[in-house]
């Protein structure tokens, strides 16, 4: 579990395939911050731009770390085989504080940035979010992006889904990867869980009578 608060700052250095076709994956190499390694060990799950990975080696001393991401993982995501900075989060522990909201690390879709702008001090970022997971936003409810727990403005619906409003600080600006969206970018979307388990128990049929 996490909670949509970025740890640190990373960055994908390397991609390698991990065989000739499209049925495998690929295998990433990210730098991180001086000592962000120091407390992660071999087999723990830090969350990629919202995506939850396994590390499969690392080097504390280089602050570099490898996960394998197979090719089902890749079709469900975006900005996993493109170099540059990502966001990344250790998973959540027992007695840490839960500063954004409860996060899976699944993407449950991809939504596209339709503005980003300057706002004042702040930024507007609108992204363009699918039919299936319209239903899940909500005026001032939860909203994972690209791994950081941000709060719904505005929700338009549309025809194709609908279009989400979101202020972004100068501090999430300066302290994740979302600074450098632009229009038309594609964006790893998990909504809220609970909004997820609300769905399924107002949707699932009543229990029969035995």
């Amino acid at each position: 579990m996490f909670t949509g608060i970025i740890t640190g700052l990373g960055r994908i250095t390397d991609v390698r395939a991990l065989g000739n076709d499209a049925s495998h994956g690929k295998r990433l190499t990210i730098a991180t911050p001086a000592g962000y390694l120091g407390d992660v060990g071999l087999g723990d799950s830090i969350a990629i731009n919202g995506a939850c990975m396994t590390v499969t080696s690392f080097d504390a001393a280089q602050g570099t770390f490898t996960i394998d991401v197979s090719a089902e993982s890749l079709d469900k995501t975006a900005g996993l085989t493109t170099l540059g900075p990502v966001n990344l989060e250790k998973a959540l522990r027992a007695n840490d504080r839960l500063g954004g909201h409860l996060v899976s690390g699944h993407v449950d879709g991809i939504g596209t940035v339709t503005v980003f702008e300057a706002t004042g001090e702040s930024w507007t970022l609108r992204i363009d979010v699918p039919p299936a997971l319209a239903r899940f936003l909500a005026y001032k409810g939860s909203i994972t992006v690209n791994g950081v727990s941000l709060t719904v403005n505005r929700v338009t619906d549309h025809a194709g889904g609908c279009e989400i409003s979101i202020n972004l600080i100068p501090h999430t600006i300066n302290n994740t990867a979302l600074g450098g969206l632009q229009p038309g970018a594609a964006v790893n979307l998990e909504i809220d869980l609970i909004a997820r388990y609300v769905e399924r128990m107002l949707s699932a049929p009543a229990p029969t009578p035995s």
